[in-house]
């Protein structure tokens, strides 16, 4: 019995083995034909895009006349426009203007009347009121200074019964929503991120990973004897890699796994709420080498209206994804061409413009949306915030520059959609081979064909009842005047 339990096993094993084999090769065949500038078609195709973004200029600590950049590690641009670096190997944070000019260095606050430095700080966050939180990483403590950058209050060492006697506090990340909750992620953390309340006290934990389980390693372990079991893998959530927030206060984060959830949009439970209505669940690239592997996401920012962009480190692309999670537009990668990076590490958006932060090069790349990259972003926007015929004209001259672009058929169709057109919206969700939406517009349609002619259809099945009632009567009494003949 069990030399049979052991054939099924390795049999099982091997057809596991096969699938993930096959999946190899058609990865590592797409990968040679990804153009430069692409999105993915419906069917999982890299087709060729108009490029939406172009690098117009690179900006360092050399030119703003500050000495160079080194291992700069995170950056936040505020509501004005003015631009927060973190130069984590000076120790520093430099502030810029609108108009890329040096501002303000900050290198120290006062604490009790002594000054006191960061240690390689990693994360920086800025909200609404201007305050500065800083991830001061090698002090393990998170720095909360006002807009004058005076000390207001330090979160280090939190004592909790959810957290262990050998817990070390170090915070790598931090975002601040409008009720002043600060979120952090710490290093070595699996629960997910550490929630404080106003006063610095940590509360909870919110947003933790699934565990992941290799379903081979799983099988493995299932006949191997209890010492191999030991020196296994052990199954433990996967850590965050960044986080940013929303003006309305959800999470948005990025984990290093390689699951079809890797971007999350968490609410103040927690709970995972990100729409992937896109023809791809938003992860990065969908066809990759095996030598290369996935995408790994290490940065996220969200912009208006639910455009969101996430960073990938090992190709240096940017993959922007709209609030349904349909991919928008890919720019840069890695290389030495203005463009291209060498360790990406930080995106922001500054306006329409993208600001790239390279860590190994200490310097930021800008990148300024084209005319089509324009138009798409015009189109979503237009779209969230109700102005659907102006959305649909914009979704139309964005497919007249990209044929290629499927999912402009989505938004035209959503479009029509909202101005009642579901005739019309039917036939753009076909085109896009959006079936949920071609369903929710075919069931629409119906019913409006049917209160239209509500009284057109009640008037032909009174006629046909009585009709059919008439010919009953009429079949009855010939019968029955047959009957009494006879």
């Amino acid at each position: 019995m069990l030399n049979v339990m052991k054939k099924c096993a390795l049999s099982l094993l091997s057809v596991l083995l096969l699938c993930l084999t096959v999946g190899d090769m058609r990865t590592a065949k797409a990968e040679s034909y990804t153009p430069d500038a692409y999105n993915y078609s419906f069917w999982g195709d890299a087709v060729p895009s108009p490029e939406a973004y172009s690098a117009i200029d690179l900006l360092d600590g050399e030119r703003l006349g500050i000495g160079a950049f080194s291992e700069p590690s995170d950056m936040q641009v505020t509501e004005d426009l003015e631009i927060y670096i973190l130069d984590s190997g000076n120790n520093r944070v430099v502030i810029l203007d609108d108009q890329f000019e040096l501002v303000q260095e900050i290198t120290s606050f006062t604490i009790e009347g002594e000054s006191s430095t960061f240690a390689n700080p990693q994360g920086i966050f800025v909200n609404d009121e201007q305050h500065l939180f800083i991830a001061d990483s090698g002090n393990r403590r998170v720095v909360h200074l006002n807009q004058d950058f005076e000390l207001l209050k330090i979160i280090d060492n939190p004592q909790s019964e959810l957290l262990n006697d050998q817990f070390t506090f170090t915070p790598m990340k931090v975002v601040v929503d409008f009720a002043d909750r600060v979120f952090v992620m710490a290093d070595g953390v699996f629960d997910g991120f550490m929630e404080f309340s106003v006063d610095g006290q940590f509360t909870t934990f919110i947003g933790a990973n699934r565990v992941r389980v290799d379903p081979i390693e799983y099988l493995w372990k299932r006949f191997a004897t209890r010492e191999q079991r030991s020196q296994m893998v052990m199954y433990v959530p996967t850590e965050f890699t960044s986080l940013d927030i929303d003006e309305r206060g959800f999470v948005y984060a990025t984990t290093a796994d390689n699951s079809l959830d890797v971007i999350k949009k968490l609410n103040a439970r927690g709970d995972d709420i990100l729409r992937r209505e896109g023809y791809f669940s938003p992860y990065g690239d969908v066809l990759f080498a095996r030598n290369s592997g996935p995408s790994r996401l290490i940065d996220i920012s969200v912009a208006d209206s639910e455009i969101y962009s996430v960073l990938d480190a090992r190709k240096g692309r940017v993959f922007t994804y709209n609030g349904d999670g349909h991919l928008m537009y890919v720019f840069g990668g890695l290389g030495n061409k203005i463009g291209e990076f060498r360790t990406p590490v930080a995106i922001e958006r500054s306006g329409d413009q993208f600001l790239v932060l390279d860590r190994e090069l200490g310097e930021i790349t800008i990148f300024t949306a084209t005319e089509y990259g324009q138009t798409l972003n015009e189109a979503v926007r237009s779209y969230e915030s109700g102005d659907e015929e102006k959305a649909q004209l914009l979704y139309s001259e964005a497919v007249q520059m990209n044929m290629n672009l499927e999912f402009a058929y989505t938004g035209i169709g959503k479009a029509l959609l909202r101005q009642d057109e579901y005739e019309a919206a039917m036939n753009q969700f076909e085109r896009s081979l959006d079936q949920s939406n071609y369903s929710k517009a075919y069931l629409l349609f119906r019913n409006q064909e049917l209160r239209e002619h509500f009284s057109l259809i009640m008037t032909g099945i009174i006629v046909v009842g009585l009709t059919i009632t008439a010919f009953v009567i009429y079949r009855k009494k010939t019968r029955k005047n047959r009957g009494a003949s006879v």
